[in-house]
């Protein structure tokens, strides 16, 4: 026992605390633990009541509170649920006599009021307290006893104590890392912020360690296979760490509102020394490539065990899969969301302003906003408190550093349903989400004179914000979920909602209206790989009475996803005649040899068209985005999956092209399976094939994902992934199935 008061320390506890030395916590510099109200004598009298064992019933308790999966070694329960703890004393437990407490702490100074002091009184004296306790049944000398921890509770790492009181004081046991617990928050439970009704929600969007992320094109959807391994050894102390790192009060860890939205700052480096550093430069020297990683349990945990210096490189993606991963270990339902053509608003007035120069080309000086190919950020799943009842459900978070929110580079919480009825008013960030998702005008400017006035010469109201993608449940689809952000284009909901956003705050967009030209451009290209020639088709279609004859500027980019433009490779004039209520096509040849020495990562080129009507002299302009596939990369497997037996799974990639591929890293990874493996190529050579190995020895039963990826400067993400079926050894006629290449 740790006799508590020495007479010397009675002087501190007249101040409300006393400090105990010799303890550990999950703050990143173990303080002194402090509680509140804690006398005790030097000894036990002779007879008295002592603690020989506590005993936290680790399995029984994990598996009733669906934590099993946790690979930690200590007790992990879920708010509002009860587990039972057992106690073994010197002598039987009489309930008219004795009066035992236990007592759980959390943070450097814990307080009752706070909530970050607990006790639980058994016994004579029992008292009505924050977490709920009972005698479930008594056994000679053990006493059974069933904890419940409130429904608001704070989410962390307890330490546990039990003492016995007397008339002459408190006797508390010494204190023992073992019956350490956590406590996470609950989406079983309906009194808990974070419930969801249906199981099958649960097991996706809270215990699936897995998932896919989209990313590509609106018109060319591709997707990647990521590691959220919220389960994996080390990965929830990272997340709690971060959190003491951060300086997240505790009172705020009880409320799953505020601590996404302070995950949301913690994740970014841009503004303190959070988890990743964001680049989107191309440059990737002194880090890793956003593009190479797997997963999200390799950047927390080298986050953590390198003294919390931020991890070098992350871009959407990579922001959100961790966020996935930090919000799910934590119990709060959270899924990774993809938005093609998100608009970047950086001038603030709701539209996306494209300009040319006077040859018809991109001028890049002049452009300051951006339509993102694709942008990834989170849903959270939760009741607001804070707002009215149909704002709760599935909340935007965004930790992807673009603007400030409150003085920090964060986004969120913001109610979905609220974007969707333009209802921009409530917290938090809602008219930033608005922007990202709302089809708003994306206008093409054209010098009006040698001043350099601008005036505009196309409006595409439709161009922004054209799909929202999520995982679908129990599957490797996508669920289309555009529907959930807004009303459909043109509809009488749709302009009621623009209406409301005006009425909260953001630009009428009104006078943008055009004269049509009477003829549209389509451009059309067929599904491309790296190194690959090709044709760009520009359907030009009359919709007048007459003939028109049109003259075209046609501006080939290579450019990064998030819209920004690199070197100009292509530039051309064409011309075509077409009569009226007719379509005429003209076919440009894009050959290899032209774009593949300026291609940036992810190999997107953008293809943009200026065109002009002689008879009418009106103008247009359109743009695509190309988005080019990369060379395969081959994952076989050799045997059977099943426990506890030899597995070999080989990766093998050819360099199709006629260069050398340098410092190439090769990725494997999959939670149950491995942790990450990374091997490193100092070249490829052109022809020239590479193949790793990899033995495994599965764990556990059930379905698992095997993931690879290939990285090089030269080359970006070339990923593959393995799906299979754990049996148990008996069983061996399960087959694995190969997903497609991204």
């Amino acid at each position: 026992f740790v006799h508590i008061m020495s007479l010397a320390q009675k002087s501190e506890h007249q101040h409300g605390r006393i400090s105990f030395a010799n303890s550990n916590s999950n703050e990143s510099n173990p303080p002194d633990y402090e509680a509140v109200d804690v006398l005790g004598p030097r000894g036990p009298q002779d007879g008295g009541l002592s603690v020989l064992s506590v005993d936290m019933c680790v399995a029984d308790n994990r598996k009733d509170h669906y934590t099993d999966k946790y690979k930690n070694s200590s007790l992990i329960v879920r708010r509002n649920k009860e587990f039972t703890i057992i106690i073994k004393l010197n002598r039987a437990f009489s309930a008219e006599q004795d009066n035992v407490q236990l007592e759980f702490m959390i943070g450097n100074s814990p307080y009752v009021n706070k909530g970050t002091y607990i006790t639980v009184s058994i016994g004579k004296e029992k008292r009505d307290g924050r977490w709920n306790g009972r005698v479930i049944g008594t056994q000679d000398t053990e006493v059974t006893v069933g904890i419940t921890p409130d429904a608001r509770c704070i989410i962390g790492r307890f330490r546990t104590f039990v003492a016995v009181v007397t008339d002459l004081g408190k006797q508390r046991t010494q204190r023992n890392p073992d019956t350490d617990l956590y406590v996470l928050f609950n989406p079983w439970d309906p009194a808990d912020q974070v419930y969801m009704d249906k199981e099958e929600d649960i097991q996706e969007y809270v215990m699936n360690d897995v998932g896919n992320i989209y990313d590509g094109d609106f018109n060319n959807i591709t997707s990647f296979s990521w590691n959220f391994g919220q389960f994996e050894e080390g990965v929830l102390d990272a997340c709690l760490m971060i959190m003491d790192a951060g300086k997240v009060p505790l009172m705020y860890r009880g409320n799953a509102t505020q601590v996404v939205r302070q995950a949301s700052a913690l994740l970014n480096s841009q503004d303190d020394k959070g988890v990743m550093v964001g680049n989107w430069s191309g440059d990737y020297s002194g880090g890793t490539a956003p593009t190479a990683w797997t997963g999200s349990p390799e950047i927390l945990l080298k986050y953590v065990n390198k003294g919390y210096e931020p991890v070098r490189f992350a871009q959407c993606w990579v922001f959100a899969g961790v966020m996935n991963t930090f919000m799910r270990g934590l119990g709060i339902p959270t899924r990774a969301i993809t938005t093609f053509r998100s608009a970047v608003d950086n001038t603030g007035n709701l539209k996306t302003d494209i300009v040319l120069d006077e040859d018809g080309k991109l001028d890049r000086s002049r452009t300051k906003d951006s339509v993102w190919n694709f942008h990834c950020w989170n849903e959270v799943y939760m009741k607001r408190p804070d707002l009215p009842d149909n704002f709760s459900g599935w909340q935007v978070i965004d930790c992807t550093p673009q603007e400030t929110s409150d003085g920090l580079y964060r986004c969120g919480p913001t109610s979905v349903n609220a974007i969707k009825e333009g209802e921009l008013s409530y917290p938090f960030d809602a008219k930033f989400v608005f922007a990202e998702v709302k089809s708003m005008p994306c206008s093409c400017f054209y010098p009006a004179d040698k001043y350099g006035k601008l005036k505009i010469i196309s409006v595409n109201t439709v161009y922004v914000g054209k799909l929202i993608l999520t995982k679908k449940k129990d599957s490797s689809e996508y669920e289309d979920i555009t529907s959930n952000y807004k009303y459909p284009e043109g509809s009488l909901k749709e302009r009621e909602t623009m209406q409301m956003a005006v009425r909260r705050g953001v630009t009428s967009m009104d006078n943008l209206t055009l004269p049509e030209a009477g003829v549209d451009i389509e451009l059309q290209a067929d599904t491309i790989k790296i190194g690959d020639n090709f044709k760009l088709t520009l359907n030009i279609k009359n919709q007048t009475s007459q003939t028109c004859t049109i003259s075209v500027v046609i501006t080939g980019c290579a450019a990064f996803y998030t819209g920004i433009t690199s070197t100009t490779f292509m530039f051309e004039n064409q011309s075509a005649t077409v009569e009226a209520s007719k379509t005429e096509s003209l076919t440009i040849d894009v050959t290899a040899l032209e774009y593949m020495p300026y291609l940036v990562e992810q190999s997107n080129l953008l293809f943009m068209v200026y065109g002009r009507v002689e008879e009418s002299d009106t103008s247009l302009c359109t743009m695509k985005v190309v988005n080019l596939q990369p060379p395969e990369l081959t994952m076989k497997m050799t045997g059977s999956p099943r426990v506890g037996k030899e597995l070999m799974v080989s990766v093998e990639f050819l360099n199709p092209y006629n260069f050398t591929l340098k410092k190439v890293q090769l990725r494997i990874d999959g939670p149950g399976l491995t942790q990450t493996k990374l091997k490193q190529y100092s070249q490829i050579l052109p022809g020239a094939s590479v193949i790793y190995k990899v033995l495994l020895i599965p764990q556990s039963l059930g379905k698992k994902v095997l993931m690879a990826c290939l990285d090089c400067p030269l080359l970006r993400q070339v990923t593959n992934q393995l799906e299979f079926e754990v049996v148990q050894d008996e069983n061996i006629n399960e087959q694995s199935v190969i997903l497609g290449t991204r």
